[in-house]
């Protein structure tokens, strides 16, 4: 397998050359720490991990297709599900499941996504990942109101750190609507593993934690061509964690219990993280897989946890996780790797060869950046007959489209710290809707040079991006490929290429830590 890192000589030119090394600010190098916040701890005894089978998201059905576009329909709701085994939560669902049903989609054909919403609050629907208009891109404050509501949710609708949006450039940027609203996807992208959540501003945390996530997959020709698992052997994996109350519901540390206040409490201004590891909703499962090659789908949906992801026992030889794709789709070759590292809102497609274990093997899914229970995510349970394969992992499996660093006809810089009064920056300022830190022209190609305090993921809406380099020198072994989230650790500058396509309007750059997002760490970026 080649570990060439992507773009690695354009990287190395870029560090040293012209554009000269990227150095992250002093005062950013002495925050070092900034892993996120206290483990919150459930308040049920927890089940013994592996008994649970492991779920997966059903696929949506469109009520109606036509020549060129596929019609779904989706109810926000409240539903009363069995997530630990005898016990009731109360969850905040797409559909009456979480995760919510998956979108399975075709490339070039537009996906038309009507909402309704039947929960109690405002939401907003972002496709994560997808290349999208700016009218359907789920802009945090464009509400989609439940059904029936006289508009009251608007009064509170601030941010942690803000006086609120009256008299504010967001008096603009505001686009409600009530009871349904359509997201209009034209499909003009290649085949990736992507996502829909909410992303009302100051909420998306709760919101998330509570349930308001599914998967939606691009699928295209040059993918299909392609002799890589498919079916059954195709795993969409969601992985998120959750802490529960002692009456089952989940467990979470708002600053205000009501949610008329957006964010968390002090303890907790890192990032919430839970003792309880969910894959696609379900406890700890266990999935019985034949002795043949898989395909893991895998999205990290927590809100703030990070994750090394390896499997015990490694198979004879090591490099079990052979990496196919990203955010952003295929890679140009497949990466092999002994474990993965991701950040919230990553996604990794890999490819594994259960046929190099025994028969009868169990291979644990394991997490080295958890402790106790966190450290356990799954179980493969290798089945002992017979069974045929005939997929395989090609040595090339596309050809990537290279944006070139002497194209940029600009180059920014983004900080992401914490400000003295507590709430999360970028460029020192906390969000404020409708005012734009960037304003790049349609078309155009810019770098885009992020620095951390602590450690923030951070994600471009509209396009994905190339990563150049980390502190200068070459891309990290996680950045191959398109991105359109980036793990950027503390005291880290990133440097990434984005060209801006196909759509002009107001769109987001912001942390993927939701609860450091939900505490104003956003800006809006205007394509013109």
């Amino acid at each position: 397998m080649n570990r060439r890192r992507f773009l690695g000589a354009g990287a190395a030119v870029l560090g040293a050359g012209a554009l000269g090394a990227f150095a992250v600010p002093a005062t950013a190098r002495l925050l070092t720490e900034g892993r996120p916040g206290l483990l919150l701890t459930s308040e049920v005894p927890l089940p013994e991990p592996f008994q649970v089978p492991l779920p997966v998201p059903a696929v949506l059905a469109p009520v109606r297709s036509d020549a060129t576009a596929d019609h779904y329909e989706i109810v926000q709701k409240v539903a009363s599900l069995e997530i630990l085994p005898g016990l009731r939560t109360e969850a905040w669902t797409y559909g009456g499941s979480y995760p919510g049903p998956t979108l399975s989609v075709r490339s070039g054909r537009r996906t038309v996504a009507s909402h309704r919403n039947e929960l109690p609050v405002p939401t907003v629907v972002h496709l994560h990942g997808g290349h999208t208009p700016a009218e359907s891109d789920g802009y945090p404050v464009n509400l989609l109101l439940p059904v029936g509501s006289s508009g009251d949710h608007l009064a509170a609708h601030g941010m942690a750190g803000m006086a609120g949006m009256a008299g504010t450039e967001a008096d603009d940027a505001v686009r409600t609507a009530t009871g349904t609203r359509e997201y209009t996807y034209p499909g003009h992208q290649r085949a990736a593993t992507l996502w829909y959540h909410d992303h009302r501003m100051g909420f998306t945390g709760p919101a998330v934690w509570r349930g308001l996530t599914g998967f939606h997959l691009v699928h295209d020709d040059e993918e299909d061509a392609l002799p890589l698992p498919r079916g059954d052997r195709d795993l969409p994996l969601m992985l998120a964690d959750r802490a529960f109350a002692a009456d089952g519901s989940f467990a979470y540390p708002a600053a205000d219990p009501e949610l008329a206040v957006p964010g968390v409490t002090d303890d907790y201004m890192n990032g919430v993280l839970g003792d309880v590891i969910l894959v696609n909703g379900a406890p700890w499962p266990r999935a019985e897989v034949d002795r043949a090659r898989y395909r893991l789908r895998l999205l990290n949906a927590s809100n703030a946890r990070l994750y090394r992801l390896e499997l015990d026992p490694q198979p004879p030889g090591g490099d079990a996780l052979v990496q196919i794709g990203g955010d952003g789709g295929l890679l140009e070759e497949p990466v092999a790797h002994d474990a993965v590292e991701i950040a919230p809102a990553e996604r990794f497609d890999l490819v594994v060869d259960f046929s190099r274990y025994p028969p009868g093997s169990e291979v644990r899914l394991m997490n080295r950046f958890g402790g106790g229970r966190t450290e356990e995510v799954m179980l493969f349970e290798v089945g002992s007959r017979p069974v045929s394969d005939d997929s395989t992992v090609p040595e090339r499996l596309c050809t990537l489209e290279r944006l070139d660093p002497g194209a940029a006809v600009a180059t920014r810089t983004f900080g992401f710290r914490r400000s003295r009064d507590g709430g999360w920056t970028i460029n020192n300022r906390l969000y404020q809707p409708g005012r734009a830190l960037a304003r790049p022209a349609l078309g155009s190609t810019e770098i885009w040079r992020f620095f951390s305090d602590v450690h923030h993921p951070v994600h471009v809406h509209l396009n994905s991006f190339q990563v150049l380099s980390r502190d200068g020198g070459d891309p990290g072994p996680y950045d191959e490929g398109w991105k359109d989230t980036v793990d950027l650790r503390p005291a880290e500058g990133v440097e990434v290429l984005v060209r801006f396509t196909d759509y002009p309007g107001s769109y987001m750059l912001h942390c993927h830590n939701l609860e450091h997002e939900d505490m104003a760490m956003m800006a809006d970026f205007d394509v013109e």
